[in-house]
């Protein structure tokens, strides 16, 4: 049987809700991901499912009231990105199956049981995998190996950001590099942490996937390069504006397995059979105008190595 008819076959429409913690603008290629697997698995939009989003777009007091206005559509799933969000419907609701992506280590968050078996309604995507700030690490060596300072740039409400911070501190002593914490709450102490950064030329920083980094990328990105600091990104998003370079899972791919996922529950399996599944998928972006900008070389082996190169 097509799965067009497997996803019809019993003609009634599925409503499925979306909670997203950017904005629209800034999540396109993601939800075009997402939709286009629906439609892979027969799924079609007006047809025989309606998708309804929420968009917190960084603003981090809008999150319960989105989870709110999702809930009271009585959705047969939710897919939700980021650990806040997560928290959020998983305290509103034990019933309604939840389907995440872009969450660190959810096991520890205490939002699944364990990733074979989370036992609970919510199962779906890591958008972390241990090592990477290591390489996010390596990278900016490779490319500035004179710092001597790195600091994490991240929201101190941010649950992942702890996870991040020692990730940060094991990998450290092996690179020679001294770790710094840079927590930021507003675009106020974001110029300032970059400022301070910015006070020894032997400096750089990290960003880690964050909603609120995320809604200040374009700020982050111009203070770098005000004050000529190497800085490696999670997301590619940040390198095509100008960004140095950035490491990190393909979330778009996340997004397009999580249409799996939503296809499954939506004919009847339950989250906590389902197993969280960890990222397969990174990328590494690097622009060389940023590069040369900065006064810096790029190693033959790290550019042969990029997934792609900005002029």
């Amino acid at each position: 049987m097509p799965v067009v008819a497997l996803a019809q076959q019993d003609g009634r429409v599925r409503w499925v809700g979306v909670l997203m913690g950017s904005s629209a603008e800034q999540s396109e290629s993601q939800v075009t991901a997402f939709e286009q697997g629906l439609h892979g698995y027969g799924w079609m939009e007006g047809r025989n499912v309606r998708i309804d989003y929420r968009w917190a777009a960084g603003n981090t007091d809008r999150i319960r009231a989105n989870v709110a206005e999702l809930l009271s559509l009585n959705p047969d799933v939710v897919l939700i990105s980021g650990a806040r969000l997560l928290a959020a419907m998983q305290e509103a609701t034990r019933v309604v199956p939840l389907v995440f992506v872009a969450t660190v280590d959810p096991v520890a968050q205490g939002f699944v049981a364990s990733l074979a078996r989370p036992g609970g309604n919510a199962t779906g995507f890591s958008i972390f995998e241990f090592s990477v700030i290591g390489k996010m690490l390596e990278v900016l060596k490779q490319l500035a190996p004179h710092t001597g300072r790195v600091a994490l740039i991240f929201h101190p409400d941010n649950p992942e950001s702890i996870f991040y911070m020692k990730l940060l501190e094991t990998a450290a002593p092996s690179l020679a590099v001294k770790p710094i914490a840079a927590p930021v709450g507003d675009r106020a102490e974001i110029e300032r942490a970059i400022e301070n950064l910015g006070r020894d030329p032997n400096s750089g920083f990290l960003v880690p996937p964050d909603i609120f980094l995320s809604t200040h990328r374009e700020m982050i990105i111009q203070l770098a390069t005000l004050h000529q600091l190497p800085a490696v990104y999670s997301g590619p998003v940040s390198v095509r504006q100008g960004g140095l370079v950035s490491y990190g899972v393909d979330s778009v791919d996340l997004y397009r397995r999580a249409a799996g996922y939503i296809d499954r529950i939506l004919k009847g399996a339950k989250p906590a059979d389902l197993p969280v599944q960890a990222p397969t998928k990174f990328e590494l972006v690097i622009n060389l105008k940023t590069v040369r900008a900065l006064g810096l070389t790029i190693p033959e082996t790290l550019l042969a190595t990029a997934d792609e190169v900005i002029q």
